[in-house]
């Protein structure tokens, strides 16, 4: 992948015209919905600015890309210019969520580890109508997955380290809570839902994860 398409490819945060995060895009598609006016890009302070004032701005020491124009700054959040609705609320049940709620943690022996190392696993084996949600899937390590194989924890004589329940974090910090977020994102997610439980759980989760599974 060549340089300018590694930088159209870095995250920007969206945020709405209340400031709230609602999304997490490409700077590709950022820079589209600022040159069709569909979204402005807001700088260090919060001062909203088109495509013709962005690009006008020194390209600084942040990821940039070439134009005819010169080199253009990445914005680091861009606000959209007619959308005021509220993000929304309810969060996928999606491997990497589940992952996330559990800490990365096998709920039955304590093991973390990475998405190499982990399951999911149906407290209600799905052989015998355990549905696939919230309540029902914890993170379990494969030794624990392989060894409770089609019972209840109870006739395995296994014990779960906590009841699993629905994530109180919204989608946009699922999608955007991440080790390598930029600063300039942490206004617009510290009020979101769940952050503080979020970033408790990201600051237990292993460094050598792999994080590339869409929220």
């Amino acid at each position: 992948m060549s340089q300018s398409s590694r930088e159209l490819s870095t995250q920007v945060l969206v945020v709405n015209r209340n400031l709230q995060a609602v999304h997490v895009t490409t700077a590709r598609r950022a820079f589209v919905l600022m040159f069709t006016d569909a979204a402005r890009a807001l700088d260090a302070s919060w001062v909203a600015h088109d495509f013709d004032a962005w690009a006008s701005l020194p390209a600084g020491d942040g990821p940039s890309v070439g134009t005819s124009r010169g080199p253009i700054r990445v914005p680091r959040v861009v606000q959209l210019a007619g959308f005021d609705r509220m993000p929304r609320t309810s969060i996928r049940l999606t491997r990497r969520n589940i992952f996330l709620r559990d800490g990365y943690t096998c709920q039955y022996c304590a093991r973390r580890g990475t998405p190499r190392d982990l399951n999911l696993d149906h407290v209600m084996p799905r052989s015998r109508g355990g549905p696939m949600s919230w309540e029902n899937v914890v993170c379990s390590c494969r030794v624990c997955n392989l060894a409770k194989g089609g019972r209840t924890p109870a006739e395995a004589d296994m014990r779960l380290l906590r009841r699993p329940v629905r994530p109180r974090w919204s989608p946009i910090l699922a999608l955007a809570f991440s080790p390598g977020r930029p600063a300039e994102w942490e206004p617009f997610l510290a009020s979101l839902p769940g952050a503080r439980e979020l970033q408790a759980l990201w600051d237990q989760t292993p460094a050598q994860a792999s994080f590339a599974e869409s929220a």
